[in-house]
């Protein structure tokens, strides 16, 4: 197979991420496969991608300045090659003429000659500063939400949610903590390995959750991962299937209402077999049950049903389930390390329509839920809308529950508590930023 430039296959992902909403993780493994990429070059397209994904909206402004112009002004394509370009110029190990001289080259042979003129120009102006002085001269006569976006590479709106449930000496290093790319990750599968296994292949056992180890390199090369006796998932991912295990609850069967891809599922799954009791896990995308049945794969046949149907509308008798997890979709403001792209494609727009989405999934988790039966509301996301105030409202309409102190339930994680939530966070736990409440049902 012949070697493609790495920069060309930089350039293709980001256009796969800016023209057709790819997600950058799953966009740069396609590309580096394809384009015969590995070790060091792999590395130099991976840190160009994600760097200039996590930093795409401070690039814009920065380019913005330099040229004098709109980017609504440029070819699309154009304003991929000169954040590229800025990326490589401020904030990697680039020399500022090889960083601009490779960027011409790369619009010359993606775009075509006529661009070249504006990309040198551009970029040899963004080159002129360094990205400190860039930042300090953006943020200046800004307030301190437009001062924090600047430094801390994020939009405002979401410099503003994080402002409304941190204490104020938190919120710049809470965003900072969302644009240091986290290690991988690893869960066992109750009963079928032991994080002891994990860590005498190299990880290293995780703070606070006793299913997980933090690795190194690349997962899937590890055999229980392989096996599916272990999978990837972040570490508060796993606390918040902790917790809904440790509540006392009745006997009775489990469901995770909204399963997919499956890592929360494939650890429940595990603990509803050692507690004597089987998983439902339901999933309302066909493509999306299939990873939760590869992911629940390796279990003995009975442990865990996979369905596939509208969460708000489920095919079960109401008051069936025991205990009952709605791990609801979101705008992933709590996950923004993993996903640097999300940053800027996500809108405050966005939370209208999600927040009926959510409060509709807890409602059917809760009337799914039997007698004394507990009931967890999770989202990666740490936004009021998304979180406090979705269950406030639905709690509402269930007057015979009762809100739980989540934090109870995980007393091993310092500074988990959000009254009667638990809010955790990267800067603190080192974890993504996933949000919990428990609610028994009377």
């Amino acid at each position: 197979m012949i070697k493609k430039d790495p920069r060309r296959v930089a350039f293709d992902v980001l256009r796969d991420v800016t023209s057709q909403d790819a997600y950058a993780n799953l966009a740069l493994a396609k590309r580096l496969a394809t384009a015969g990429l590995e070790g060091r070059d792999a590395g130099f397209v991976t840190e160009l991608v994600s760097g200039t994904c996590r930093l795409m909206g401070t690039y814009d402004a920065i380019i913005e300045a330099a040229s004098g112009r709109s980017l609504t002004t440029l070819q699309p394509a154009v304003v991929d090659l000169l954040r590229l370009g800025s990326h490589q110029a401020l904030s990697m190990n680039v020399a500022s003429h090889a960083a601009v001289a490779a960027t011409v080259d790369l619009a010359r042979a993606t775009v075509g000659q006529r661009v070249t003129g504006i990309v040198n120009a551009v970029l040899r102006k963004v080159a002129a500063k360094d990205l400190t002085t860039w930042m300090n001269e953006l943020a200046r006569g800004l307030d301190e939400t437009g001062s924090l976006a600047v430094r801390g590479h994020h939009p405002a709106w979401i410099v503003n949610a994080y402002r409304d449930v941190l204490p104020e000496n938190e919120v710049a290093d809470a965003l900072a903590a969302n644009n240091v790319p986290p290690s991988p990750t690893l869960v066992v599968r109750p009963g079928l390995c032991e994080v002891r296994e994990l860590v005498a292949l190299g990880a290293r056992p995780t703070g606070y959750s006793p299913f997980g180890a933090v690795a190194d390199g690349v997962p899937a090369h590890l055999p229980p991962v392989a096996e599916r006796r272990a999978g990837v998932q972040d570490e508060g991912s796993q606390l918040v299937a902790w917790a809904l295990s440790r509540v006392e609850a009745p006997e009775g069967p489990w469901l995770d209402l909204c399963a997919g891809p499956g890592g929360k599922a494939a650890l429940l799954a595990g603990l509803a077999r050692q507690a004597g009791e089987v998983l439902v896990a339901n999933e309302s995308a066909e493509h999306r049950a299939a990873l939760v049945e590869q992911a629940l794969s390796a279990y003995p046949e009975g442990t865990a049903t996979v369905t596939c149907s509208d969460g708000r509308t489920p095919d079960w008798e109401p008051a069936s389930f025991a205990r009952v997890i709605a791990d609801v979709p979101c705008t992933g403001l709590g996950a923004l390390r993993r996903r640097p792209e999300s940053r800027w494609r996500r809108r405050h727009e966005d939370l209208a329509q999600l927040g009926a989405l959510q409060r509709d999934l807890f409602r059917s988790a809760l009337r799914s839920a039997m007698p004394g039966g507990v009931v967890a509301y999770a989202t990666c996301s740490p936004h009021r809308a998304e979180t406090s105030d979705v269950v406030e409202d639905v709690l509402k309409e269930f007057p015979d529950s009762t809100l739980l102190r989540a934090a109870d339930f995980l007393a091993e994680v310092p500074g988990c508590e959000l009254g009667d939530y638990v809010q955790l966070w990267p800067h603190r736990h080192g974890t993504d930023a996933m949000f919990l409440a428990l609610v028994r049902l009377g």
